[in-house]
C-alpha cells in the first residue's frame, strides 16, 4: 500500500478517466483525492469513518491506473483499503442484509438460481425495499435461461495446437450459459482441447471487491486446488474474473500460499488473449454486414491491459464493422457489485454509457464481460433503444457457425 501512496505524484491526468470526479466533479471523488484519505487513514491523522463515503463511491474500474505517468498501483492500494476497512467498519442493518444476500448467493450459481425465484416474488414488493435491496430487484433479468451443464472434456478439432482449462464462472453460467459453451467451440475450432475442472468455483473477485478477503482467499484456495498444472493456459472469459485471478498474488501476500498464487495468476489467460496469441484461424464472413460497438470492460483494458487482441479477433470477420464508443474509457457503472452498492452513482455512470453507444448507431453491442453486459442491457432499455448485447466470442462463434 504504501509504494502506490509514495508513487502518486498528484498531477491529475486520471481525473478524465475517473466517472465519479465526472458526475460529481468533487476532488474526494477523484483517484488522487481517494489516495489522500487512505494515506491519511493509514498514517491515523484521520478516522477510517471518515475517508469512507468517497472510497466506497470508487468503483474500482482501474481507468486511473492507465491514464497515470507514474504507474500508480492504485488497485495495490485500493483492495487491501477496503479489507481493512471492513473489519472496523459499522453497517446498518438493511445495508448488512444486502452484502450478505450478496456474499452467500453470488458466488454460488445454485444458490443464486433460487435468490432469483425469489426476487421475481420480491418484485411486488419493489416500492417497500429501500437502497440496494431495491436495486438488486431492478438488476434482475424477467426470466433466467435453462442450465446448461459443462462436461468435464471438450475435445479439439482438426490437429491439436493446445491444451486449456476453463474457469465456469458464478454469476455467467446462471445469466448467460451460451457464453461458456461458445468458448468452448471457439477454442475447439482453433484446435484446443479444453478441460472444466469439476472441482472449481467462484474465483473470488466479487468478494475481493467489496472486501470480503478472507471468502476471496477460501474461494480461491479451492481454486487453486481444483486446477490441473498440465495445460497451456487457465481460460477466463470474464473480465472480472481474469483481473481477480490476477490478483491472487495480491490476495495471498504474507500467507504460506503466495508463490502457489502468483504461479497460478502467471498461467491465466483471458480467451481474446488466449486466441490472439495462439493465432485465429480465419473465420467465414457472416451471412449479412454487421456494425458493431465494442464496448472495452474495464477489468480487460485497464487492469489487464487487454484491448488490441479482442479487437484484431473481430477484425478477422469479414462483413463485421466495428465502431468505437465515445469515452471509451469510461466504466459503465457495473464494476462487480457497484451497481448494487451504489445505484443511483451507477444509475448516472451507465445511462452515459448507453448513450454514447446509440450515438454510433450500431446493431449490436461487443463486450467481453457479464456484468458489462447485464448493465448496459438495463440502461439502453431504459432509454428505449434495445440492442443484442454479445460476448467477444459468441461473435466468433457466429462467424464460424454462421448461425
Amino acid at each position: 500500500m504504501a509504494h502506490a501512496v509514495e508513487t502518486c505524484v498528484h498531477c491529475g491526468f486520471c481525473l478524465a478517466t475517473c466517472p465519479t470526479y465526472k458526475v460529481l466533479g468533487e476532488e474526494m471523488d477523484s483517484p488522487r483525492g481517494r489516495i489522500i484519505l487512505m494515506k491519511e487513514v493509514l498514517e491515523g491523522a484521520m478516522p477510517t469513518a471518515d475517508a469512507l463515503p468517497y472510497v466506497d463511491r470508487c468503483l474500482g474500474c482501474m481507468a486511473c491506473v492507465t491514464a497515470c505517468p507514474s504507474g500508480v498501483e492504485y488497485g495495490h492500494l485500493l483492495t487491501p483499503f477496503r479489507a481493512m476497512a471492513e473489519r472496523e467498519r459499522s453497517r446498518p442493518p438493511i445495508n448488512r442484509a444486502a452484502r450478505t444476500l450478496v456474499k452467500e448467493t453470488l458466488p454460488y450459481p445454485d444458490r443464486f438460481r433460487l435468490a432469483f425465484q425469489g426476487g421475481r416474488v420480491g418484485r411486488w414488493l419493489r416500492g417497500a425495499l429501500p437502497g440496494e435491496l431495491g436495486a438488486m430487484l431492478d438488476m434482475l433479468p424477467d426470466a433466467l435461461p435453462s442450465a446448461e451443464p459443462l462436461p468435464e472434456v471438450y475435445p479439439a478439432q482438426g490437429p491439436p495446437r493446445a491444451r486449456v482449462a476453463l474457469l465456469a464462472g458464478c454469476v455467467q453460467q446462471v445469466l448467460a450459459p451460451q457464453i461458456n459453451w461458445t468458448t468452448l467451440r471457439v477454442l475447439a475450432r482453433n484446435g484446443v482441447e479444453t478441460i472444466i475442472p469439476r472441482g472449481q468455483g467462484c474465483c473470488g473477485s466479487l468478494s475481493l471487491h467489496i472486501g470480503e478477503a478472507g471468502q476471496a482467499r477460501e474461494l480461491a484456495r479451492k481454486n487453486l486446488a481444483a486446477f490441473p498444472d498440465d495445460v497451456d493456459a487457465i481460460i477466463t472469459n470474464a473480465a472480472g474474473c481474469g483481473s481477480g485471478m490476477h490478483e491472487y498474488g495480491l490476495l495471498f501476500a504474507g500467507e504460506p500460499d503466495r508463490a502457489v498464487a502468483e504461479a497460478f495468476s502467471h498461467r491465466v489467460r483471458d480467451i481474446t488473449l488466449f486466441l490472439d496469441e495462439l493465432g485465429l484461424i480465419a473465420p467465414p464472413a457472416l451471412p449479412a454486414p454487421l456494425t458493431v460497438a465494442y464496448h472495452d470492460a474495464c477489468h480487460l483494458a485497464h487492469a489487464q491491459r487487454i484491448t488490441a487482441p479482442p479487437r484484431r479477433l473481430l477484425a478477422m470477420i469479414p462483413n463485421l464493422t466495428i465502431v468505437e464508443v465515445p469515452e471509451g474509457e469510461l466504466c459503465c457503472g457495473s464494476a462487480g457489485t457497484y451497481n448494487l452498492e451504489q445505484p443511483e452513482l451507477a444509475r448516472q455512470i451507465g445511462e452515459r454509457k448507453a448513450r454514447n453507444i446509440i450515438s454510433v448507431a450500431p446493431q449490436a453491442v461487443v463486450t467481453g464481460n457479464i456484468g458489462c453486459m447485464n448493465q448496459i442491457k438495463v440502461h439502453l432499455e431504459m432509454l428505449e433503444q434495445p440492442l443484442p448485447i454479445w460476448h467477444t466470442v459468441e461473435v466468433l462463434d457466429l462467424a464460424y457457425t454462421g448461425a
